[in-house]
């Protein structure tokens, strides 16, 4: 397996003193003792996160705190079979291992049943040493069920009844375009070169009646037209897309700084109203950081608000609202709705500010035309 994972890395340590060093500290490790053992994996996922926090490796890092609330909504039990499309180092997977350790492994056949059930993909080779290495350190005896592929180059029509999952957990790439050829496998009208499009088309097809999903996506797969129409269309009846947790745009940075949202939706019922819930950053910052990240505690609000498993007796608050499907259809299923007990800014009169912006040019070109008449009888003198 490791001779597998690491086939294609080609990386050079040139000073001999520090590889000496790193031999030395390997060689004092008792890779037999628990103690020392059990800590691996929680070394190895701080390491991905100074890569992060290096500028390495950030497009395959979702926050900590992102994934573990994600997996905490969708509760993931052993047993069921858990799907990642595009994994990256395996921040789902981990979290949904310790969720399932920590909650429902209680003999040595759960923890059978549990790693029996994950699937997960990635295309970069990089990242997927990452995940496998990482499946290793959290203790996964064959890891191989993490694929080096791409997921959307299979055509959609062949993902059969025995390719159904129990639950996806994913943070799809967006903002990038799938090579010529790959949107050929999808049916026509859902065919797109925009990555984030095709892996919740595939998303939607995965899952059994009955499963249930938790998707990272952009701002502009809740308000994009045309081929984003069509799918969201398409989830709204074929799943039950009942929370959008809506995230500020720092939650990401400095890797992307765009708008993103967390999708929760269960196949087999189609939606009938959507919950939103907005997640404010807390008062004592004005955003996300690298050296102040969003951390599980700033969900805790949005856990209390859910309403258990059933998402029993939820309450519109000043960050939570409902939107009926009616609504929806009237919007041309644009799902990009803002919070109404928000009060907007009042920018003032629009003709009172184009009148200001006309005096102001004016002035700036005033100023401009003396300040050439100064230059050029410096230049004189």
């Amino acid at each position: 397996m490791v001779r597998d994972v690491f086939e294609d890395a080609y990386n050079y340590m040139k000073s001999g003193q520090l590889m000496r060093q790193v031999i030395n500290r390997i060689s004092g490790v008792d890779f037999n003792d628990l103690a020392e053992h059990k800590h691996f994996g929680d070394i190895y996922e701080q390491l991905l996160n100074d890569l992060q926090s290096a500028g390495n490796a950030g497009e395959y890092y979702t926050p900590r705190a992102v994934t573990a609330f994600m997996v905490d909504r969708i509760d993931p039990r052993p047993g069921e079979t858990l799907f990642d499309p595009a994994c990256g180092t395996g921040g789902f997977l981990t979290c949904a291992i310790r969720h399932m350790r920590d909650r429902y492994v209680k003999k040595v056949e759960d923890e059978q049943a549990m790693q029996a059930g994950l699937h997960a993909v990635e295309k970069k080779q990089l990242p997927h040493m990452l995940c496998v290495t990482n499946m290793l350190l959290h203790g996964i005896e064959d890891p191989s069920f993490v694929r080096h592929d791409n997921t959307l180059a299979r055509p959609y029509i062949s993902y059969s009844q025995s390719d159904r999952v129990d639950i996806v957990l994913t943070n799809p790439p967006f903002g990038g375009r799938e090579e010529d050829g790959i949107e050929s496998n999808f049916p026509r009208h859902f065919q797109t070169r925009e990555t984030a499009d095709l892996f919740l088309a595939l998303i939607i097809r995965l899952l059994k009646t009955g499963g249930r999903a938790a998707v990272v996506l952009p701002d502009g797969s809740l308000f994009g037209e045309g081929v984003k129409t069509r799918l969201k269309e398409h989830l709204l009846e074929e799943c039950n897309l009942h929370t959008i947790v809506r995230l500020p745009n720092s939650v990401f940075k400095p890797y992307a700084s765009i708008g993103t949202n967390l999708l929760f939706f269960e196949k087999g019922v189609p939606t009938r109203d959507v919950w939103f819930y907005e997640h404010r950053v807390p008062a004592s910052q004005k955003a996300y950081s690298m050296t102040r990240p969003i951390r599980i505690e700033h969900l805790h609000g949005c856990i209390d608000w859910w309403g258990g498993a059933e998402r029993k007796d939820r309450q519109e608050t000043e960050v939570a609202w409902k939107v009926s499907l009616d609504d929806i259809k009237t919007r041309n299923y644009n799902l990009d709705f803002k919070n109404p007990h928000t009060v907007a800014d009042d920018h003032g009169d629009p003709e009172e500010l184009l009148e200001q912006l006309n005096a102001a040019e004016q002035r700036t070109a005033t100023l401009r035309d003396q300040l050439k008449a100064i230059l050029a009888e410096a230049l004189l003198h």
